[in-house]
């Protein structure tokens, strides 16, 4: 590809992957434009700002995505499932998919989920294995999946940050539990390298992660960057599995399975230095909730 001349469709752009890749490309003087419903927020305009072309486009119209990639040679593609649902996410990823392949899109990026191939039954994961197998039956000329694992920018969601700042860090795990964790501008990092080794990674599948740690390791970490003293508490899993099945879920299979990205490997061949948890924890806002991107 060639830096500056190749147009890169970020979706998402004004979210946590998008945005984060977004950036990275901008950042290396690629060619941008940046994919959202809502081109005059200010997340929109600051992307504008940095060089990005800014356009409106919805997942679930597939005429917004057809005149959002037009023209385009690459495309970074991520769906939110807590805002789609499991279903929705599903429609949303092969809908971008097809529309990209229609178009003549030459690179795909794909951000799926860490361990999405491995059958865990958890709902939104196994709807993101659905998705990647709909862009391998596509044919791109080429194409490259990532995976990312549990995002630390969770802990600053409005479902974690206030118990945090009352001093508990209340999660439904084990504390023996070692959960694999990145920080969202590390799969920045990663989206950059996917398009620009694009031949290198056609057809990868590429799990990330940049730390790990138990749930009380966790808490230590996060009391140090926060100024404050944070234990952990381990939620009962009916009580989370009151609200969302889907997330109980996943908090049983990390406690029976877990993740298993190799982060040095990864780091080695991309050179991307990962973001430990107390680096990324010095660098977040623990006074206010920060919205789910």
């Amino acid at each position: 590809m060639e830096i500056g001349k190749n147009l890169i469709v970020v979706t998402g752009a004004t979210g946590n992957q998008g945005g984060a890749t977004a950036r990275e490309l901008l950042a290396r003087r690629h060619q941008v434009r940046a994919m959202t419903r809502t081109p005059d927020s200010p997340a929109a305009r600051e992307l504008a700002r940095l060089g990005a072309e800014v356009v409106a486009g919805d997942l679930d119209d597939a005429a917004s995505l057809e005149r959002a990639l037009a023209g385009a040679w690459g495309v970074f593609a991520v769906q939110n499932t807590w805002e789609a649902g499991v279903e929705r996410e599903e429609e949303q990823g092969k809908r971008i998919a097809e529309v990209a392949r229609g178009q003549g899109v030459q690179h795909y990026v794909y951000t799926s989920v860490a361990s999405a191939h491995r059958k865990t039954g958890i709902p939104h994961f196994d709807n993101k294995w659905r998705v990647e197998e709909r862009v391998r039956a596509l044919g791109f000329p080429s194409y490259t999946i990532l995976r990312p694992v549990f995002f630390m920018e969770n802990f600053v969601l409005p479902s974690f940050l206030p118990g945090i700042q009352q001093g508990q860090l209340a999660v439904a795990l084990k504390p023996e539990t070692v959960l694999q964790m990145i920080a969202v501008a590390d799969i920045g990092k990663y989206g950059r390298w996917a398009f620009e080794n694009h031949a290198a990674l056609n057809g990868r599948a590429v799990d990330l992660a940049g730390d790990r740690a138990t749930m009380p390791a966790t808490a230590e970490i996060l009391s140090k960057a926060a100024r404050r003293e944070v234990k952990f508490v381990p939620v009962p899993i009916e009580e989370v599995r009151k609200f969302s099945m889907d997330y109980a879920l996943m908090l049983e299979w990390f406690d029976r399975v877990g993740y298993e990205a190799d982060i040095a490997k990864t780091s080695a061949e991309s050179g991307i230095r990962p973001t430990r948890l107390a680096e990324w924890a010095t660098t977040a806002k623990w006074t206010s909730p920060v919205a789910a991107g």
